[in-house]
């Protein structure tokens, strides 16, 4: 481990001077992606140099108490060799973390769709207050709310809905949000106070701007359509609903809250993008598949992750046997120490991989 970390610093150190050269911050586009990558350095240089630090000073407290015959001197040395080891059994287990894999797309924007599944209107009403936690939740994390597309019911309730949060690190934060959300509560509508269990499905995209693949002009239909919900006479007298198919998958998607055609057809794109990848993604290879299953679930629609049971106010998510007692919270948008559990869970399950792997 210690050579692999010496090649990073090496690296490191060359990037410091790269990004300072006039000839290199010249060319933006070269300048940014060294600069990325040195960023990308810097907590790793940082637990190194550290660790450098802990073993130096070992070393020469072990130096100095192979030669000391002082009794209050060699408790002082033995303490402070002690003291050294618990540091680096933390430092290397810190480097251990950070230099697992890291997933690229874990600073950008997210896309996330939701869709009311099995319990009819009920299950739409709860897809709202799915939205309504995620929205309070960015709202709480100064991200921005972008609703592209949204089909509503006549009782309040959400069929399905796509919307975007824009924010540092905010597909890194909610990516583990996919999958199957179970709601057990008794519905407005039930006169005996039964209990109903419904389901709603999440899933979480990243925004991408770049992507590997083509995407034809050839391969894609494109309607128009007028938009529904509020919007006046300009709704009634106007097409500036866009519907985007990707022929050769079968993917669609629907762009409707602009009141400009333009600006649809722009946002629908940027969803069929990330759609694409996702698509492509989990084709592309058994490595990928793998990589999935070694996270905190495998982000699955039809994986069931969390259970929301209003009559005893609790949380359950089924993934890390998380359970709380203020389900409230959670509807109201706070969900920083589940997702910090999540993320906990995830580098746990990576690690232990890597070490499988390093065993085999």
């Amino acid at each position: 481990m210690l050579e692999k970390l010496e090649k990073i610093k090496q690296r490191f150190n060359e990037l410091s001077e790269l990004i300072v050269k006039p000839e290199i911050i010249a060319d933006n586009k070269q300048w940014q992606k060294l600069t990325k990558e040195h960023s990308s350095l810097i907590a790793i240089n940082d637990l190194y140099d550290k660790l450098k630090k802990c073993l130096a000073d070992k070393q020469s407290a072990q130096d100095m108490l192979h030669n000391e015959t002082d009794k209050e001197m060699i408790a002082l040395l033995e303490d402070e060799i002690n003291n050294c080891n618990e540091l680096q059994t933390q430092l290397e287990e810190q480097i251990k973390i950070e230099l697992l894999p890291k997933d690229e797309n874990d600073d950008k924007n997210v896309i996330i769709e939701i869709r009311g599944g099995a319990g009819g209107e009920e299950a739409s009403l709860f897809a709202n207050s799915l939205l309504r936690m995620y929205t309070m939740y960015a709202e709480k994390h100064h991200m921005k709310t972008e609703i592209i597309n949204m089909n509503a019911t006549e009782l309040g309730g959400i069929k399905e809905v796509e919307f975007m949060l824009s924010g540092k690190g905010a597909y890194s934060k909610l990516k583990f949000e996919s999958g199957v959300h179970r709601v057990q509560r008794v519905p407005e509508t039930e006169s005996q106070g039964r209990v109903h269990t419904s389901t709603v499905t999440v899933a979480v995209l990243p925004e991408l701007e770049e992507v590997e693949f083509e995407i034809l002009d050839k391969d894609l239909k494109i309607d128009t359509y007028r938009s529904s919900g509020a919007g006046g006479q300009h709704v009634n007298k106007t097409e500036s609903a866009i519907r985007i198919t990707h022929l050769p998958t079968g993917i669609v998607v629907a762009c409707q809250d602009e009141r400009s055609q333009l600006k649809n057809r722009d946002k629908a794109m940027t969803i069929l993008k990330s759609k694409l990848y996702d698509y492509y993604q989990g084709q592309k290879d058994k490595e990928y598949a793998q990589t999935r299953k070694n996270q905190v679930g495998t982000g699955d629609r039809s994986e069931r992750i969390r259970t929301y049971n209003y009559p005893q106010g609790r949380l359950t998510d089924h993934r890390i046997n998380y359970t709380s007692y203020n389900l409230q919270a959670f509807l109201d948008g706070d969900l920083d120490d589940l997702i910090a559990q999540l993320q906990i869970a995830n580098q746990k399950a990576l690690l232990e991989h890597s070490i499988n792997n390093q065993g085999n």
